[in-house]
């Protein structure tokens, strides 16, 4: 277990090296010159070549990168925005938990209710509740976020209000006169958010957990527990689940990344500000800080949680660590 965990984290930090040199390169090299965006398009030659000298743009393409890096990872610094002149490290710490309780709330959400559903329409295939469960599949898998974004705030915002439409509320309680915090007000806001990313994400899990249980219910190992007369409900968790629920757990690795990406159309629509607006508002004003501020910290974080991933499938089925 120990040579696997070494091979991952060395894996890991390759591609972060990886992710930073391609994200540096598209973002300070490829475009047109940093430092006129920083210093503004009627600022004089001699201001650009002094904001060139301060950001370092006057070096070789690899001392840039080395001072790039260096910086993040010795001062944890990501550089200040062109645009506000504040810190990008204090951006992302603002923003980033409005981000991450949108995807992990919707996380545990989309698998709360995939998972059983996705079991109970494997156990009683072509019954009632699993052709009612496939059409709502069929929609969840077609339908874009934005649009079922918009008709569950239509519905529950603003025709029967019962939730709020927009907004977000810090999860710890602040004496500050006048700002939405605490638990309860914080899952309150959030439950718009997190219904749309069920209704994606479950759509695709049911399906994938359905599939999954029926064709580990035929295994051969199934069929052999059967007749040596183990109780059903002992088949079905310990033979069934044990073995067909493994691969959700690579899937929710992936998909959590994906759910990053999805925020940005989230966020949006319900007016949170994350991360994905910090991103979208710094690529229409060329702040090229805070868009690789983000980038990186956003790779970071896929890669931090892909590892504990495999980590978690390695300890739940030993042949991967024994086969890789």
């Amino acid at each position: 277990m120990g040579y696997f965990v070494i091979r991952r984290l060395f894996w890991a930090v390759f591609l972060f090296l990886v992710a930073t040199i391609v994200t540096y390169v598209i973002f300070f090299v490829i475009p047109t010159n940093p430092a006129e965006l920083a210093a503004g398009k009627a600022a004089k030659p001699s201001i650009v070549a002094h904001i060139a000298h301060n950001l370092h743009l006057d070096l070789p393409i690899y001392q840039q990168y080395w001072l790039f890096l260096w910086n993040m990872l010795r001062h944890a610094s990501l550089g200040y925005s062109f645009r506000f002149g504040t810190s990008v490290r204090w951006v992302v710490a603002q923003d980033a938990p409005v981000t991450a309780s949108l995807v992990f709330g919707g996380a545990f959400f989309w698998l709360l209710a995939a998972v059983p559903t996705g079991i109970i329409s494997a156990l009683r295939p072509r019954s009632l509740l699993d052709r009612t469960t496939m059409v709502f599949v069929l929609i969840g898998v077609s339908a874009p976020a934005v649009w079922i974004g918009l008709i569950l705030a239509y519905l529950f915002g603003f025709k029967l209000g019962w939730t709020p439409i927009s907004d977000y509320c810090n999860f710890f309680p602040s004496h500050t006169t006048g700002v939405c915090s605490g638990p309860w007000r914080w899952a309150y806001h959030l439950i718009l958010p997190w219904m749309t990313f069920m209704f994606l994400f479950a759509a695709i899990y049911t399906r994938f957990v359905r599939a999954s249980v029926m064709e580990t219910s035929s295994e051969d190992y199934v069929r052999t527990a059967r007749a040596k007369g183990a109780s059903p409900a002992r088949v079905l968790l310990q033979h069934v689940l044990r073995n067909s629920l493994l691969p959700v757990v690579t899937m929710l690795g992936m998909d959590i990344s994906l759910g990053l990406g999805g925020a940005v159309f989230t966020e949006t629509v319900f007016n949170l500000h994350g991360l994905g607006q910090d991103l979208i508002g710094a690529a229409l004003n060329d702040d090229l800080p805070v868009v690789v501020g983000i980038t990186v910290f956003a790779t970071l974080a896929v890669i931090l949680f892909n590892f504990l991933v495999d980590i978690v499938y390695a300890f739940l089925d030993p042949r991967i660590r024994l086969s890789t």
